[in-house]
């Protein structure tokens, strides 16, 4: 579930075989990496205005799991513009790797303000909020990203999931059978939840 620009989902299990083969496979570019940074921080350090150049730095340290620095770029160039609207969603996967949700969902929320009707602003926020057992809410983020794209089988699946924390069951096997025909991969996932009913918090 790490995260620097790319998306995340709230099914670690479903993803996470592939997440850890990816980081296998970074490990043996790690000097490759630590000489960007220092390029990155060479560019930074001799144009000190240029956010651009501070968002590269902040996913560079991101990807890297080195996420204090990762944020403190990222404030930087926020406070350089405080339109700079990927920074807000690269504070809140920053947060959101660390394990720190309510921090997440935070700067998600100040994301979503930004573009309230964007599927993937409302499906992050979503992701924090299930990820703090908020099943309510996050049912709603999710609904509403997937109101705004109705194909978004991801934002469906973690509905779903969702629903079945709250003894919503008609609903999740709705899901679970358009699924079916969309996604078999996700649709195997949510069989798997559906059978053990809703699950303890």
């Amino acid at each position: 579930m790490t995260h620097t620009n790319n998306r995340y989902t709230s099914y670690s299990r479903v993803i996470l075989p592939i997440l850890c083969l990816a980081g296998v496979i970074m490990l043996g570019a790690c000097s490759q990496k630590n000489n960007n940074i220092s390029e990155l921080q060479q560019e930074v350090w001799k144009n000190p205005e240029d956010t651009a150049a501070m968002l590269r730095l902040g996913n560079a340290y991101a990807q890297q799991n080195r996420y204090d620095e990762a944020e403190e770029t990222y404030k930087n160039a926020l406070a350089l513009d405080p339109e700079l609207d990927a920074a807000y969603h690269s504070l809140g996967a920053v947060s959101f790797n660390r394990q720190d949700y309510p921090r997440a969902r935070e700067w998600f929320s100040l994301h979503l303000e930004r573009s309230p009707k964007d599927s993937l602003r409302l499906y992050d926020l979503g992701n924090a909020l299930m990820q703090m057992k908020a099943y309510a809410e996050a049912a709603d983020a999710y609904g509403e990203a997937i109101d705004n794209s109705r194909s978004f089988t991801e934002a469906h699946y973690n509905l779903a999931v969702c629903f079945i924390k709250t003894g919503r069951m008609d609903e999740a096997r709705q899901i679970y059978n358009w699924l079916l025909d969309k996604n078999n991969y996700l649709a195997v996932s949510l069989q798997n939840h559906l059978q053990g009913g809703k699950q303890a918090d």
